[in-house]
């Protein structure tokens, strides 16, 4: 019998910690492309310093996910400002040129 559930059970593992979790079915993506990416983090962590522990590879690759989080927000946020300030200096530049 078909499942046409609007969420979905899935497993996920995230350095050496099993995750089960129930998540909408279209979301699906979300969770095992950011799996990836904290096992890409993890494992870079874990070989660049051999002894540190899970505990601390976990810690800075939240802290190395949640910096390029906020530098992204801050890259988005500043898209439609630039956009203004261009236009702004492209009528200025127009301006003293016809003067």
């Amino acid at each position: 019998m078909a499942n046409n559930s609007d969420t979905l059970s899935i497993t996920l593992k995230l350095g050496s910690q099993i995750l089960p979790m129930t998540v909408k079915r279209e979301d699906e993506i979300f969770y095992r492309d950011a799996e990836k990416l904290i096992n890409q983090r993890f494992t870079y962590y874990a070989n660049t310093y051999p002894k540190l522990g899970n505990e601390m590879y976990l810690t800075m690759m939240a802290l190395d996910i949640a910096v390029q989080l906020k530098s992204t927000e801050r890259e988005s946020n500043l898209g439609p400002v630039t956009d203004v300030l261009q236009n702004l200096i492209k009528d200025i530049e127009e301006s003293l040129g016809n003067t």
